[in-house]
C-alpha cells in the first residue's frame, strides 16, 4: 500500500502571521526581539525562506512555545511540497528481500520498468498473486508439513530464490518416468564413476534413464547452499551447485540428495529441505530425514565398517601411499578417501592437494546456469 500524502498545509509563516495578530505585534517588533533586521524576518514569513533549527529555537523562546513545535510545522510544509514519489520504489524495496539484482545479472529476471516487477516475479515463484509469495505475502514456504519434520523454516530468501531456479531449469528436461528401480540398480553405476573427474559427465544420463532430472545451478551470493531435491508434477530432480568445489563434497551431496528422491522426501510440498553440507558429513544431527540421507552418502563413499578398519589400523599416522592404495582398492577417487578421513580425525588441512576442483569438468553438461553463462529458460 503506497503511503498517503501529507495534509496540506500553508507555509510556516502564516502561523507566525497569526501569532503576531494575537499578541498586538508588528514584524519589526518579532525582529526586534529575535535580534535580526526586519529584512531578515520578512522572507521567513513569506515563505521564501525556511525555518533552520536555530531559528526554531529562537521563535519557541520568543513564543514561549517547543522549539520542535516550529521544526515541525517545517518538516510538514517541506513534505508537502515534495514531488509525487516513484511508485517504482515501493515495488523494489518489497522485492529487494530477494536478491533482485543478483537475478537480473544473472537473467532470471529482467532489469525492466518497476510496474513489471510483480508480473516477473510471479511468473518466476509460480505464483497468481504477490500475496502467495513467502517473504513478501502470506504464503508459507512448505505449509502443513514443515511443522512436522522441521529444516523449512530455516530457508532464506535467497535460497528460495536459487530453488526456483532449479525447478524452472528442470522443468525443461525431457526424462521418462521415475522409476525407484532404475535408480537403485544406476547406483552401482554412478558410484563407479566416482573413480574419475572425467567420468563424471556421465551422472546426469545414467539419473535421467531413472526418470531424475539433474541440474547445476550456481549458488547465489552468501546463500550457503550444497544442493536440494525438488519434485515436478510428481517427478523427481536434483539440484547443486558444487558450492565447495571438491570431489568429495560432490560425491556425498549427490547420493544424500538420491536417497531423499528414493525416500520421497519433500514430494508432499514440491521439495526437500535445502541442503547445507559442506565438509560435515555428520550422521547424527538434524531431521529423521537428514539423518537418514546422511547415512546412505556416507556409506555409499566409503562403507562405515571398511572407513573405521583403516583408520583404527592407520592412525594416528597415515600415509598418502595409505591412502592411495586403500581408495584403488575401493575402486573411488583418493579425494573421497581424504575428506572422509580429514572429518573423522579433524585434520582438514591433511592431503589437501588432492582437494583440487572438479567444476571445470562439469560445466560441459547440458543443464547448467551460472558461472558466466545462462541456461535458457524464458521468463
Amino acid at each position: 500500500m503506497r503511503s498517503a500524502r501529507p495534509v496540506p498545509v500553508d507555509h510556516p509563516g502564516t502561523f507566525i502571521i497569526e501569532e503576531l495578530e494575537a499578541r498586538n505585534w508588528d514584524q519589526v517588533d518579532l525582529a526586534y526581539i529575535l535580534g535580526i533586521k526586519p529584512q531578515q524576518l520578512n522572507p521567513l514569513l513569506t515563505g521564501k525562506a525556511s525555518i533552520t533549527p536555530d531559528m526554531a529555537a529562537a521563535l519557541g523562546e520568543a513564543f514561549d512555545m517547543p522549539a520542535e513545535f516550529f521544526a515541525n510545522l517545517q518538516k510538514m510544509y517541506d513534505l508537502h511540497r515534495t514531488k509525487p514519489v516513484d511508485p517504482g520504489v515501493r515495488t523494489r524495496a518489497t522485492w529487494s528481500v530477494f536478491p533482485i539484482r543478483d537475478m537480473i545479472k544473472r537473467g532470471w529476471i529482467e532489469d525492466s520498468e518497476a510496474t513489471l516487477l510483480d508480473l516477473q516475479m510471479m511468473r518466476f515463484f509460480g505464483k497468481n498473486r504477490v500475496e502467495d509469495i513467502p517473504f513478501v505475502g502470506q504464503g508459507e514456504i512448505a505449509p502443513h508439513f514443515a511443522r512436522k519434520s522441521g529444516g523449512y523454516e530455516t530457508i532464506t530468501p535467497v535460497q528460495y530464490a536459487w530453488l526456483h531456479r532449479v525447478m524452472k531449469i528442470a522443468e525443461t528436461v525431457r526424462a521418462p518416468l521415475y522409476a525407484e528401480d532404475v535408480l537403485l540398480k544406476g547406483l552401482a553405476k554412478i558410484r563407479a564413476h566416482l573413480l574419475d573427474k572425467d567420468d563424471l559427465i556421465h551422472i546426469p544420463s545414467i539419473l535421467r534413464n531413472a526418470g531424475v532430472r539433474f541440474v547445476l545451478v550456481e549458488a547465489l551470493p552468501g546463500s550457503k547452499i550444497d544442493g536440494v531435491c525438488v519434485w515436478i508434477n510428481g517427478q523427481p530432480a536434483i539440484g547443486m551447485t558444487t558450492r565447495l568445489d571438491r570431489f568429495d563434497n560432490f560425491a556425498f551431496v549427490l547420493r544424500h540428495e538420491i536417497e531423499h528422491v528414493l525416500r520421497g522426501d519433500g514430494r508432499e510440498v514440491s521439495f526437500a529441505p535445502i541442503d547445507e553440507i559442506g565438509s560435515n558429513f555428520d550422521t547424527k544431527e538434524g531431521p529423521e530425514q537428514e539423518v537418514r540421507a546422511n547415512e546412505a552418502a556416507a556409506e555409499f563413499c566409503i562403507p562405515k565398517q571398511q572407513l573405521e578398519s583403516f583408520i583404527a589400523r592407520k592412525a594416528p599416522f597415515i600415509s598418502e601411499q595409505d591412502v592411495l592404495a586403500f581408495a584403488a582398492r575401493l575402486e573411488i577417487h583418493p579425494s573421497i578417501v581424504i575428506g572422509q578421513v580429514q572429518h573423522k580425525t579433524k585434520k582438514y588441512n591433511w592431503l589437501r592437494k588432492y582437494q583440487s576442483g572438479i567444476r571445470e569438468h562439469l560445466l560441459d553438461w547440458e543443464f547448467v546456469d551460472g558461472w558466466d553463462r545462462q541456461y535458457p529458460t524464458g521468463l
